[in-house]
């Protein structure tokens, strides 16, 4: 007789023992498997002892079985479906109100939930931490979009709505970004980005660009939660300012230091294309010398160099008879020059006097323009020189926002789109998604 192979002792040689490991629950027994080339059955029913009923606390009778059917992890390559043949019960007293009632297990699935709860984890973090589709996940797992993206909702939904996901914020940052284009007339709604700019974390979206939702979600705050935010960062919006006005009374405004310099160099292009077609009767062409100059205008003095700015100077001469071009662009260096100030006094003296001088009436009607704007800004553009706050977080956050869009081939629900969003750049604690309740 040939010697037989001896095997380690932990080395497990019953299918059915495997099968329960697999499941990884001791209460749970597997008493049926059935495979195909790309799909598993797995069914599974629980042995813990009889319970009490919940109302009178007399031992309950079996009454029966349901059958529920779940999706769970893939196993050996293939979809699998987890067969839970749950026991019904029902009180043996004929005088309780309590009736019958189903077992529960919350290890294997929450109630009302079509995924078994460690696949429910697992897909809550593919869509929502690693950005990956739903429609991508729901194939892997062989199920329906809508299995995977309710799930993605309950379980996101508790964790970006815990209330340790952020704590005090001391700079505040809104901005928006296009949501959808809906029917009849495709115009683009938008959503109000709120942001800590200070850690660039995003605390939540909310409808609009302005107006009673970002107030309403300000005010839904604690007092000393709106006491703590020191700066409030903001393009040059009058809808934001109006909204950080009335609910932030307190908390300095800062204008981005981006969006100010960005306007200096729009007066300067619209400055450009005014006098190209008084000039040459058309709109600009590659042989136009003003059409040549579009790119060196919006250039940094510095960054021209030597042949650069003797290029321009040439271009300007060619094509900007009445001077008004290059008026608009050494306003726009003098906005530039704003910024090279460290003290905010000088700074504010410095937007003062620029805003006296660019609002001369022997200005270009697009310089005065600019000259304006500094004048009703000007608090706001110098308390940049104070804290060194930019709404270039809240910028980044709307960039992460686009893409999980660009991912979801674009969002019409906006709960969806809230929650994918939070859990992608809102940085929820992932640790506490094992412990949570999926609303």
């Amino acid at each position: 007789m040939p010697p037989q192979r001896k095997l380690p002792g932990h080395l497990e040689t019953d299918p059915t023992r495997m099968l329960e490991r697999l499941v990884g629950l001791p209460e749970v027994s597997v008493i049926g498997l059935h495979t195909s080339d790309d799909h598993v059955e797995l069914h599974i029913e629980s042995i813990t002892g009889r319970p009490g009923c919940l109302v009178c606390g007399v031992p309950a009778q079996l009454k029966g079985w349901r059958e529920v059917v779940l999706v769970d992890l893939r196993f050996g390559g293939k979809s699998t479906a987890l067969h839970w043949h749950k026991r019904r019960w029902r009180c043996a007293d004929g005088d309780c109100a309590n009736g019958s009632w189903t077992e529960q297990d919350e290890r294997i699935a929450h109630p009302r939930m079509k995924l078994t709860r460690r696949a429910a984890l697992q897909v809550t973090e593919d869509v929502g931490r690693k950005g990956r589709t739903v429609n991508e996940v729901a194939e892997e797992l062989g199920c329906d979009w809508h299995t995977i993206n309710d799930t993605v909702v309950a379980y996101g939904t508790a964790l970006v709505d815990h209330p340790d996901r952020f704590a005090e914020v001391h700079a505040l940052g809104l901005d928006e970004t296009a949501f959808v284009r809906e029917a009849p007339y495709y115009r683009t709604n938008f959503v109000t980005s709120i942001v800590d700019v200070g850690r660039g974390q995003l605390l939540d979206l909310v409808p609009g660009r302005g107006g009673d939702e970002p107030k309403r979600w300000l005010l839904g705050q604690t007092p000393a939660w709106r006491e703590g935010v020191t700066w409030a960062t903001l393009d040059l919006s009058g809808a934001y300012k109006a909204v950080f006005d009335a609910v932030l009374p307190d908390a300095t405004q800062v204008a981005d230091k981006f969006h100010v310099i960005k306007l200096a160099n729009e007066r300067v292009d619209e400055t450009r294309r005014r006098v190209q077609n008084e000039v040459f009767g058309h709109r600009g062409r590659k042989d136009d010398p003003l059409y040549k100059a579009r790119r060196l205008l919006t250039m940094a003095e510095q960054r021209l160099g030597a042949k650069g700015d003797e290029k321009l100077k040439g271009l300007l001469r060619a094509g900007d008879p009445s001077g008004d071009v290059a008026v608009a662009w050494e306003a726009k260096e003098a906005v530039r020059e704003l910024y090279q100030h460290q003290d905010q006094a000088l700074a504010l003296e410095w937007v003062d006097a620029l805003a006296d001088d660019l609002t001369d009436s022997m200005r270009p009607p697009e310089v005065r323009s600019l000259g304006r704007t500094l004048r009703r800004w000007r608090s706001e553009i110098t308390a940049w020189h104070a804290c060194h706050f930019t709404n270039g977080p809240t910028e980044a956050m709307n960039n992460l926002i686009k893409r999980i869009k660009r991912v979801g081939f674009g969002f019409t629900n906006f709960r969806n789109y809230r929650i994918r969003a939070l859990l992608y750049a809102g940085k929820p604690d992932w640790s506490q998604l094992a412990s949570i309740t999926p609303h």
